[in-house]
């Protein structure tokens, strides 16, 4: 696992079991506050913020927060 931690979030998203921890992520009951609240309070003050940081300063998995950044990554690259 040590060696996923290093990966950018673009590798992550390519991995086998990536659509898997994304529909566990999304079944959280968490995962849309955590996200409002990583987009909305987080991002706008360091918008570089590591998953391993995001998960630590908001006390989720390190899984969700992967999922989180990307979905928000994406989103700023074709905001709607």
């Amino acid at each position: 696992m040590h060696g996923l931690m290093f990966m950018n979030l673009e590798e992550y998203s390519k991995e086998k079991l990536w659509q898997l921890l994304v529909e566990a992520v999304h079944a959280s009951v968490m995962y849309p506050t955590h996200k409002s609240y990583t987009r909305n309070n987080i991002l706008p003050q360091k918008g570089d913020i590591s998953a391993n940081e995001l998960a630590e300063r908001l006390g989720m998995p390190f899984g969700e927060s992967l999922v989180i950044l990307y979905e928000l990554t994406e989103e700023r690259k074709c905001p709607s």
